[in-house]
């Protein structure tokens, strides 16, 4: 049985885990697609800075954050001043953390199943005088949607385990920003929190791992659904 401040830190952790991801998704879904489908100048910078979350520190792009979206950053301090939004210290401030972190996941997951879109499709959809949006709404983003999903999947897991920029950017504020990673890290802090530990921990390992499996069967999904339209 969970306590009720421990509840508290799983819906925290679920809420911000999903803002994460619903907002990160569009962005992710955009990038996934210029990556994959066009060729430009400075392609391999973008796809190298999209990726740099995995590489970096979690501390250091925690700090990047502060540096950008904290009260006295470029883009925070004109937030706060133009439109009274806040990100350090709140929830929604670990939300971004979260969804910063997932995001390389996320692309790549959406790059591969967009890259397995035939474009021999999308061609013959143009020659029979579709516009380019129809033909994406009609085959690409359909063929595309279990890649989509477990990008999604593979986000939310990892927003639910991020701890390092979350607590550099948002801090760890118990009922606003102490998830589930951050609980843990407080708890073995104090001496006599073992079994609190062990709870927020399988509650921890459960939800990753279902997102994982789920995420596993949407790639494996999405592999019989090309083979089968091909």
């Amino acid at each position: 049985m969970l306590s009720p401040a421990e509840w508290t830190i799983v819906a925290l952790s679920l809420k911000v885990s999903l803002v994460a991801v619903l907002v990160t998704m569009p962005i992710a879904y955009g990038l996934a697609w210029v990556i994959a489908r066009r060729r430009f100048p400075g392609r391999m910078l973008l796809d190298a800075l999209v990726h740099l979350p995995l590489v970096l520190p979690p501390v250091v792009t925690g700090w990047l954050l502060l540096i950008l979206l904290g009260r006295n950053g470029a883009i925070g301090g004109w937030l706060h001043e133009a439109l009274g939004v806040t990100l350090v210290f709140n929830w929604t401030g670990a939300a971004v953390a979260a969804g910063v972190m997932a995001l390389p996941l996320m692309v790549r997951a959406m790059r591969l199943s967009i890259e397995a879109v035939d474009r021999r499709l999308v061609g013959a959809a143009r020659t029979l005088g579709a516009t380019p949006l129809h033909a994406f709404l009609t085959i690409t983003l359909p063929l595309s949607l279990p890649g989509i999903a477990a990008g999604a999947m593979l986000g939310f897991a990892r927003s639910l385990g991020e701890f390092g920029a979350t607590i550099t950017f948002a801090a760890n504020i118990a009922g606003e920003t102490r998830t589930l990673p951050l609980a843990i890290y407080t708890g073995l802090q104090v001496p006599g929190s073992e079994s609190e530990v062990a709870r927020l921990a399988v509650i921890a390992i459960v939800l990753s791992l279902g997102a994982l499996l789920v995420s596993e069967w949407l790639v494996r999904r999405s592999q019989g659904t090309r083979a089968h339209v091909l």
